[in-house]
């Protein structure tokens, strides 16, 4: 039952996080083919980063969704309460090594998408 309600909270905040992302870009994304405000590169190099470590998060969460916590030695609860936070963190400085590729990507298509609304 635990687990469950563990998982749920997880997808919670999944989705929160990925609206949340999604919302950075409104600005810069406009529906219908509108022209809008063009991104700097540091700003696309942030968001690419940013969908990184989510990607690298929602894969790790998912590959430690079947670890148990309880024993002699587990974290008990503090570790449930706790592990999104954990496994946001490895998604950061996975995403900060650059060793996936998935930022230079998004960076790729970000920078496509800003030619072509200025076309």
């Amino acid at each position: 039952m635990a687990d469950a309600s563990a998982r749920s909270v997880a997808a919670r905040s999944a989705q929160r996080s990925l609206a949340d992302f999604w919302a950075s870009l409104a600005p810069s994304v406009s529906a219908g083919g509108k022209k809008s405000a063009p991104m700097s590169n540091a700003k696309i190099d942030a968001v690419a980063e940013d969908f990184e470590a989510f990607f690298v998060s929602m894969m790790t969460e998912s590959m430690m969704s079947g670890i148990k916590t309880d024993g002699p030695f587990g974290g008990g609860q503090g570790e449930k309460v706790f592990r999104s936070i954990l496994v946001q963190e490895y998604g950061k400085e996975a995403a900060s090594q650059g060793n996936f590729g998935i930022a230079d990507a998004v960076r790729q298509q970000l920078l496509k998408m800003q030619e072509m609304q200025e076309k």
